[in-house]
């Protein structure tokens, strides 16, 4: 929304006290979480507002902070909902649900884009459509502060679904980001975003505390009232008791808890029942024996249970170990397990191994599957991988040689192109052309009555001669192709070669491929001669040096015979491949390079 700088910016004028009350009432009540004696600190005296609008022409007012800083805004005629702005919520970090995504969406998200669904690594839960919602940088076994403030598009449910099949979509529309044109109006705009937030694991029972959302959202709709989520007990029945789970950090919506050693032991537990049905149940004998170290980070750790740590793994992933268990210690875990009969262990020089495990035990058998720490860190992993796919992908695009062939009207095809009403000095590709030509011969009606697949072509003087042949008499009728291929024969033809970063270059003439060619010199030695890649915008000495790296041979430059503007770069040995690998990192086309290796026709002869 603020993408572009605001169009018809207002003065701003300072707030008279009972005006600035009224909005600190209304703050309050939006905000039904905020202790009332910090709604002085989100609305402070000296209050200013200033209207504006954007520049999809939407209307708005900022309220700014003494020193200019915008802390809230409405948006559209009249509104009366009040958004806080990044600045706010580096105040206040929990006064919106928020949705964490991987560290390369964000600068996207400042460019103007959504947040997608595949995007969403952490999120609040209970988030209804509509919601106002802040969106963090995913940090592990951290909070990141508030980068972004938008809508929900989905509800949780969506973004849980997704979670087990490929959903796509939006999941927020982005309303206002961390340097975006309103954040930009704030002389605090060079500050760096705040450090993520530590999380702590509380070591007393709290009262369950309500976070903060904006309850105009939907009618009835209370978006801050949450409940942790449950976690799945031994037996695969959910448990919904709070000590069943870890303490959510604030602001993440759930309720906080005390995760006591009995709880850490559940959880561990539960994690190896998981570990033991779903990663091990299958794996070769060769497996084992596995030893402890590597079962304990290979197996369970990434087991552990996501809804113990708060809703959708909030709270610090290493409050859940075997430290802070009753066991103390994975051996003692182990031990206790083995003695269960749920794996088998040996003993060796103090040091114990997992020689077996057994899927079939009644408590592996009726555990029920849950999310896991590791599907959190696996979907984090493969977001922040596709991201980077596509910035490679995009880093390519810019440097890719986009080559066009391009006609212009010439001679006998001007009179065609005057009768069908287009511009006679334009330059024109081949689907325009077709695109001309065939809406020319419909509005003349020269197709024939007896076989469509012909042309009248000698009943339109203009096409007739556009299809001339020097030294050739023009047919009457013509298949519709060999017309086209006629038309752009008798045109001018042009190329057009364009590079992102540098201007673009249109000249006259057919557009040649660079020619990669093997040739038996001085002997049965071999070279491979480089040339045509000037209208490429490469250059001899700069392909020279890295031909030389590349192929590990001596090159050269010398002047092409014949043609003295031209140079031919000269690498030792058949590098063909290498040639044609290097140029197409350079961003030519395949379809613009042509090999031929003469030196194998030579030895035929």
């Amino acid at each position: 929304m603020f993408k572009k700088p605001l169009a018809d910016l207002k003065t701003s004028a300072p707030l008279r006290s009972s005006d600035r009350r009224k909005l600190r009432q209304r703050v309050l009540q939006s905000y039904p979480a905020l202790p009332p004696e910090e709604g002085d600190g989100l609305v402070p005296d000296g209050l200013q507002s200033q209207k504006f609008s954007t520049h999809l022409e939407d209307s708005g007012v900022a309220y700014l902070s003494p020193e200019g800083d915008p802390l809230w805004f409405t948006v559209g005629k009249g509104s009366e909902e009040l958004i806080p702005t990044v600045y706010t919520l580096w105040k206040r970090p929990d006064l919106l649900p928020f949705l964490s995504t991987p560290a390369p969406v964000v600068p996207k998200l400042i460019g103007g884009a959504d947040l997608m669904i595949p995007g969403v690594i952490q999120h609040s839960p209970s988030l209804v459509p509509d919601q106002l919602v802040s969106i963090t940088q995913y940090h592990r076994d951290a909070l990141g502060p508030p980068l972004a403030v938008g809508r929900m598009a989905v509800s949780s449910d969506t973004l849980r679904e997704s979670e087990e099949v490929d959903v796509k979509g939006k999941a927020v529309f982005v309303l206002h980001t961390w340097k975006d044109a309103l954040w930009d109006m704030g002389p605090s705009k060079k500050a760096d975003p705040p450090a993520p937030r530590p999380i702590q694991v509380s070591s007393e029972t709290e009262e369950s505390a309500q976070p903060s959302g904006n309850t105009n959202t939907q009618e009835g709709t209370n978006t801050g009232e949450t409940a942790p989520e449950s976690v799945p007990d031994d037996g695969g029945n959910e448990s919904s008791t709070a000590t069943d789970g870890a303490a959510a950090p604030e602001g993440s919506g759930a309720s906080t808890a005390t995760l006591t050693p009995e709880d850490v032991s559940h959880c561990l537990r539960s994690a190896l029942l998981q570990a033991i049905g779903m990663s091990l149940a299958d794996v070769p004998p060769s497996t084992f024996p596995i030893s402890a170290s590597t079962f304990w980070s290979s197996y369970v750790l990434p087991a552990r249970p996501a809804q113990a740590l708060g809703a959708y793994g909030l709270t610090d992933a290493s409050a859940v170990d075997v430290k802070h268990s009753t066991f103390k210690n994975v051996k003692s875990f182990l031990k206790a397990s083995a003695k269960e009969g749920l794996l088998k262990l040996k003993e060796t020089k103090g040091d114990v191994v997992v020689t077996a495990v057994y899927p079939q035990h009644p408590a592996v058998a009726g555990k029920r599957p849950h999310r896991t720490i590791g599907d959190i860190e696996a979907k984090a992993k493969k977001a922040e991988d596709r991201e980077q796919k596509e910035k490679e992908a995009e880093e390519k695009r810019k440097g890719e040689i986009h080559v066009a062939e391009l006609w212009k009207p010439f001679g006998m095809t001007v009179p065609l192109f005057v009768a069908a009403e287009k511009d006679t000095s334009e330059l024109y590709t081949i689907a325009d052309i077709k695109n001309i030509v065939n809406g020319y011969i419909s509005a003349r009606g020269l197709i024939n009555a007896n076989d469509q697949q012909y042309i009248n072509v000698g009943t339109d003087q203009a096409l007739a001669n556009a299809v001339s042949i020097k030294g050739e008499d023009t047919p009457e009728f013509m298949k519709r192709d060999d017309v086209l291929k006629r038309v752009r024969a008798n045109m001018q033809t042009w190329h057009e070669i364009r590079v992102e970063g540098r201007d673009t270059v249109r000249k006259k003439g057919e557009v040649k491929p660079i020619s990669v060619l093997v040739k038996i010199r001085q002997g049965r030695k071999a070279c491979t001669l480089v040339t045509g890649y000037e209208p490429f915008g490469l250059q001899a000495d700069d392909l020279a040096e890295e031909l030389r790296k590349v192929c590990a041979s001596s090159t050269s430059v010398s002047p092409l015979h014949g043609k003295p503007n031209a140079l031919e770069v000269m690498v030792q040995g058949k590098q063909i491949k290498a040639v044609t690998d290097l140029l197409v990192a350079r961003g030519v086309p395949k379809k613009w390079i042509q090999c031929e290796d003469q030196s194998e026709q030579k030895k035929k002869k």
